[in-house]
């Protein structure tokens, strides 16, 4: 089976080839510095120089064997070459979105921190000495694609986003992918004996938002149990558990692979706490009638309960979590719960 790399590798090598275009070198491929994965080369589809400072260049995404639905999308780079004073605060790379590329609630670009990085270290070796590259990245197909994904109800609005934790898309079984983030964990808990656990991107970028350290990130998926009992065993001290509520919620139950092919009682879980927190009869019977944690979030935020629910979640959490780890490891460890909606807003 075969890797292929995450989006935003294929956007900051347009870029790259985008830059060498209008230095006057027309390239069909360009050579990446991936960071933590090594090098890479990224094939490039198209270039065209616009003006003497300006220059366009097109690659086409390739994740590998993986369900990708951005497998053959194209990435438009549209750099322009312009004088660093010009620019507020100096800037060397400015980044922007441009059709098909997402944009969060408040305006910003989707653009996250492995796109940041690759530009950083790729492009801004390529600018002389008082030069700013400002890059409008396009994806023709982004905002059709979106509409195939999760990305509005996490906040990205009109197209896809520039995310990732690496470079490289590798295709894994299911046991492979545990042996993954396992081994990550292995190799951040020799540096750090505090240890913060997420499930997807979601939690990722919240985590990112409190100031966590990459260094500290694990990802876990599903396999929460597994991933706890692994880092008793190696040592770690202290771990908190960020994520959205709707996958969280589970632990406060006692199950802890999340995985709802396996077991999903999140709506019997609201309804127990709703009875232990003594709301109103009426109330605890419409929350049972309801389908999704998402929809009881809504009308506990309606009838002025959410914080009061979403605190004892939280507490019933962090005490199953410690018991858990108690129970197969007899190890004791400081157990934190960051729960957050599908739009990364903490909910307690």
């Amino acid at each position: 089976m075969k890797s292929g790399y995450t989006l935003p590798v294929f956007a900051i090598a347009a870029a790259k080839a985008a830059i060498s275009a209008i230095h006057k070198n027309i390239v069909t491929s360009v050579n990446l510095d991936l960071l933590d994965s090594g090098s890479g080369e990224v094939a490039i589809a198209q270039s065209a120089i616009i003006d003497e400072n300006t220059a366009l260049a097109i690659a086409i995404s390739d994740p590998g064997d993986n369900l990708d639905l951005t497998a053959g999308t194209p990435i438009w780079a549209w750099v322009t070459l312009e004088s660093t004073e010009s620019t507020i605060g100096g800037e060397r790379i400015i980044l922007e979105a441009g059709e098909g590329l997402g944009k969060t609630a408040n305006g910003k670009p989707a653009i996250y921190q492995l796109a940041r990085d690759l530009a950083e270290v790729n492009l801004i070796p390529l600018l002389p000495k008082g030069i700013t590259a400002r890059i409008r990245f396009i994806l023709p197909e982004g905002r059709a694609l979106a509409k195939r994904t999760s990305n509005a109800a996490f906040g990205i609005l009109e197209g896809l986003s520039l995310l990732g934790t690496s470079a490289i898309s590798k295709p894994l079984s299911v046991e492979d992918k545990l042996e993954e983030f396992r081994l990550d964990l292995r190799s951040k808990a020799i540096n750090s004996q505090e240890i913060v656990f997420y499930i997807g991107a979601n939690g990722y970028q919240v985590a990112q938002n409190l100031g966590f350290q990459s260094s500290q990130l694990v990802q876990t998926a599903n396999w929460l149990g597994a991933m706890l009992v692994e880092a008793a065993l190696l040592g770690v001290t202290s771990i908190t558990i960020v994520g959205y509520h709707g996958k969280l919620l589970k632990l406060a139950g006692g199950i802890f692979n999340t995985s709802s092919h396996l077991a999903d009682a999140r709506i019997d879980i609201l309804v127990r706490a709703a009875v232990n927190q003594k709301l109103p009869f009426d109330l605890i019977q419409e929350i049972e009638s309801l389908s999704t944690a998402e929809a009881v979030h809504r009308v506990l935020v309606e009838h002025g309960y959410d914080h009061q629910i979403f605190q004892y979640l939280t507490d019933q959490i962090t005490q199953r979590t410690t018991a858990y780890i108690q129970k197969y490891t007899d190890r004791q460890i400081e157990v934190k719960t960051i729960l957050c909606d599908r739009l990364g807003k903490l909910v307690v």
